[in-house]
């Protein structure tokens, strides 16, 4: 069969420079995994490379009929590893009782769930590479300081060492999207669990950011109830200027209130 017709509707942008993309299955370190999945394999740009290592087996997630119906007829050796759904809607515990990579060249449109959906399996993701939107990527990587620092750095960053690895350029790409794209490796780390109520931590940092001008003073006043919290020099700063565990002791704060 002919190639694959990319679906605006999908975000697709199919790589076609194979040096890329054997440089983003290289960054994928993979140490003591024996499984890697990789998200919305297209035409298999990346598959071909993954497929060549024996230290992993490799499954691919596709929710396009006509991506999965070329990869089957191009890659028969992927046989039964080929999950036709969308993987925003997967239980992974019933594909995985281990730990497993990610890998992927992520729809422009979904990659933050991606990432929100990696969170919520976190135990069990101890690496994920990733291209994507640069924009989207350097607000992953970045940290406390940077105008672009956000919502999903703080939640990412809690569970996960993130390094910005290459940026690549809109030309290799059919189409070319409208931006340049970027990938990155989030590797676990020795974080089990926030020193504080989750929920609370996640609701903190979502006020904030969601007035990101104002001090915390303002953006988490319905939190407050003791008065004297309020002059505690961390209400005085702005969300962008908090790292992981300024926001894990804000939440204690506002926790032990009684």
């Amino acid at each position: 069969m002919g190639n694959v017709r990319a679906k605006k509707n999908l975000g697709q942008h199919f790589l076609k420079d194979k040096n890329i993309a054997q440089n983003i299955v290289e960054s994928l370190q993979a140490e003591d995994i024996k499984q890697v999945l990789e998200i919305g394999p297209g035409m298999g740009v990346l598959t071909q490379f993954l497929l060549q290592k024996k230290t992993y087996q490799t499954t691919v997630v596709e929710i396009d009929r006509e991506s999965v119906d070329y990869l089957k007829v191009h890659f028969p050796e992927l046989k039964d590893r080929i999950i036709s759904r969308d993987f925003l809607k997967l239980n992974l515990t019933e594909y995985y009782q281990e730990p497993f990579a990610i890998i992927g060249n992520f729809p422009y449109n979904i990659s933050s769930q991606i990432f929100f959906k990696v969170l919520e399996y976190r135990d069990l993701i101890p690496e994920v590479v990733g291209m994507l939107q640069k924009e989207v990527a350097e607000r992953i990587a970045r940290g406390p300081g940077s105008k672009v620092y956000g919502i999903l750095s703080v939640f990412l960053q809690a569970f996960y060492d993130i390094e910005y690895l290459f940026t690549v350029d809109e030309n290799v790409f059919i189409p070319p999207p409208k931006v340049k794209s970027a990938v990155i490796r989030l590797k676990r780390n020795n974080r089990q669990q926030l020193d504080c109520d989750e929920k609370l931590f996640f609701q903190l940092v979502k006020a904030g950011f969601n007035q990101r001008r104002k001090t915390l003073r303002n953006s988490v006043k319905s939190f407050l109830r003791d008065e004297e919290l309020k002059h505690d020099p961390i209400f005085s700063k702005r969300p962008e200027q908090l790292s992981v565990n300024d926001f894990e002791r804000l939440t204690r704060l506002i926790q032990d209130q009684s």
